[in-house]
């Protein structure tokens, strides 16, 4: 901030001081009164009959014309030089005219003197904001508390000021104005400070570096010029100078060392029993100097470094530019959080609408899902519609199916009892001629057998003669062979008895294998009859069992109903026959063989 820039902020005070209205219009009387103190102080040269035409009552003039403002600029800080005035007086001047207007006074017991109010109004002016109305944000009064802090030899304390800006949201967002600071700070708010004495020291410490420009002070030992002897001095440095007294009083100035860029610091070895030196060369001079310490002697290299580096950049203060500084650093961190607020409400809208986007998307595929499960109850509709018109249709081939396997077990049932019958016939007519033609045979060999005894008996009633010897020899020789003959023949019977015998077996067999594939038939037609609905299932496997046993049973009724009487008495008259026995008698004595 230029020279301008500060001048402005205390005339600002001293304008609004006389704006009683608070309408930003001030009579030229009170003008005119102003801007004469303000050349007086600011040592301009002016001339007074000018001045006096500049503010007349009429409407000509660089005031009436243009205001107040371009006027000041023009005729009054323009011609301002710095080093020429002594800023701490146009700074007093200023403050006892809106002291006045504006500044309840000390109250009882406060921390703050008439001389306290004016260095902090003169800091506040320092570290405000370069918009009017002038106020002072929280970083910067946290930085002027810290440094009250440090010169007390206190340790910082940021409760009451935390607890200010908690109490009063408009101080951490528009700051607070010098008036309020200074109630506060008198009434020990914002500090704890442990007597006013200390406390005032402190702020003189402060006024000096911050206000003044001063960049350390204190004692330390030179050497003459003239004499080349040791003194020892109090300096005082600045950023163009170093002046040294003979006391702290700064009374009595004993000299002054100009600091510009060509000036240099080096450290010079001990000698004359003098340590801690160095020197700072000027163009003219050099001055030699000797710290109490080596610490000292660090602290005023550094300090003196940074007199030298402000010079060459041009610079006058060193608060300044620390004060621009933390603006730079405030502005890129407020920027950075603005970026991260920005980038965390990016991120928070992109949440939202990743968010959006996800609920939109599980909106959808519930849609979606919603669709498909109508779909798949519609496709699970149709096919069960399809499947029940493919089982009624089944259904319906299968009675069909069943109808005409119903009217062929009829046929075959009628054709089994067709040829059981004829079947029937003709084993009753093979049995009737078999039994006609064994007793056909039994009764010629019966009547060979009674003939062949008769033989023998009439053999054995003759004489025995020669002839008859000889002729009874031959029958007698006859006599076996025929008898050896007929017993031939009745094994021949026996052995077609038996055969005959096997095939009726064979014949029973194949009827009843018949019998059983009818049996077979007649199931699967029930089973055909009675088909399972969907959905229909049996408890239990007894329960499936007993309608087959039923439906068999009702089958067997059926086709023993519908059985010719003939053939089933044929069957029974069959089963009664008895086969396994024949007798046969031969000759007429009764012998028989039973077989």
């Amino acid at each position: 901030m230029d020279l301008k820039s500060e001048l402005l902020k205390s005339i600002w005070y001293a304008f609004t001081s006389l704006d009683v209205e608070k309408c930003g219009k001030v009579s030229k009387s009170q003008l005119k009164v102003l801007s004469h103190n303000l050349y007086t102080v600011l040592n301009i040269p002016h001339d007074p009959v000018a001045l006096e035409e500049h503010f007349q009552d009429d409407d000509d003039g660089p005031v009436s014309n243009h205001g107040y403002m371009p006027y000041l600029n023009k005729y009054i800080l323009d011609k301002v030089k710095e080093g020429t005035f002594d800023k701490e007086k146009f700074d007093d001047l200023c403050w006892m005219m809106t002291m006045k207007k504006n500044y309840r006074g000390r109250p009882e017991k406060g921390l703050l003197s008439e001389r306290d109010c004016f260095k902090v109004f003169c800091l506040f002016n320092l570290l405000s904001e370069d918009r009017y109305p002038l106020v002072m944000i929280p970083e910067e009064m946290e930085y002027l508390l810290k440094k009250l802090s440090t010169a007390m030899s206190q340790e910082w304390d940021g409760r009451p000021l935390e607890g200010l800006i908690s109490q009063d949201a408009s101080v951490r967002e528009e700051g607070v104005s010098v008036w309020t600071f200074l109630e506060h700070m008198g009434a020990g708010r914002l500090l704890q400070v442990t007597s006013a004495e200390a406390f005032s020291l402190a702020l003189d410490e402060v006024f000096l570096e911050m206000y003044h420009s001063v960049l350390k002070r204190g004692y330390m030992w030179k050497k003459g010029h003239m004499r080349r002897n040791w003194t020892e001095r109090w300096f005082v440095l600045k950023p163009s100078s170093m002046a040294y007294y003979v006391s702290e009083d700064l009374k009595d100035k004993r000299g002054e060392i100009q600091l510009d860029k060509s000036c240099i610091i080096e450290a010079i070895p001990d000698r004359e029993g003098k340590r801690c030196l160095f020197c700072v060369k000027t163009q003219n001079k050099t001055y030699e100097m000797s710290a109490s310490d080596q610490r000292q002697k660090v602290e005023w290299t550094q300090a003196i470094q940074t007199a030298l580096r402000l010079q060459s950049e041009g610079k006058s203060s060193l608060h300044q530019e620390l004060k621009l500084k933390r603006r730079v650093q405030r502005d890129q961190s407020q920027r950075e959080r603005s970026l991260s607020a920005r980038s965390s409400c990016s991120s928070q809208s992109d949440d939202l609408n990743t968010q959006e986007l996800e609920k939109e998307k599980e909106r959808q595929e519930q849609e979606i899902e919603s669709i498909i499960q109508v779909r798949e109850r519609e496709v699970g509709k149709t096919e069960r519609s399809l499947l029940r018109d493919s089982m009624q249709i089944e259904m319906e081939e299968k009675e069909k199916e069943a109808e005409q396997q119903k009217k062929r077990i009829q046929e075959l049932e009628l054709t089994q009892h067709k040829l059981e019958a004829a079947l029937n016939m003709e084993i009753q007519a093979r049995l009737e001629e078999e039994r006609a033609r064994l007793l056909q045979a039994e009764e010629e060999k019966k009547k060979q057998c009674q003939l062949l005894q008769e033989q023998q008996r009439a053999l054995r009633s003759l004489s025995p003669t020669e002839e008859a010897a000889d002729g009874g020899m031959e029958e007698q020789k006859d006599a076996p062979s025929a008898l050896h003959s007929a017993s031939q023949e009745l094994q021949d019977l026996r052995a077609s008895r038996q055969r005959s015998h096997q095939r009726l077996e064979e014949v029973q067999e194949k009827l009843r294998n018949a019998s059983q594939h009818v049996r077979h038939w007649n199931v699967q037609l029930n089973r055909l009859m009675t088909p399972i609905n969907p959905g229909v299932m049996s408890s239990s496997p007894n329960t499936r069992q007993e309608p087959v046993k039923n439906q068999r049973r009702t089958a067997r009724d059926w086709r023993d109903r519908w059985r010719p009487p003939d053939c089933r008495t044929t069957r029974m008259d069959q089963r009664k026959i008895p086969m396994d026995k024949f007798e046969y008698h031969v000759g007429g004595s009764g012998n028989a063989f039973s077989i």
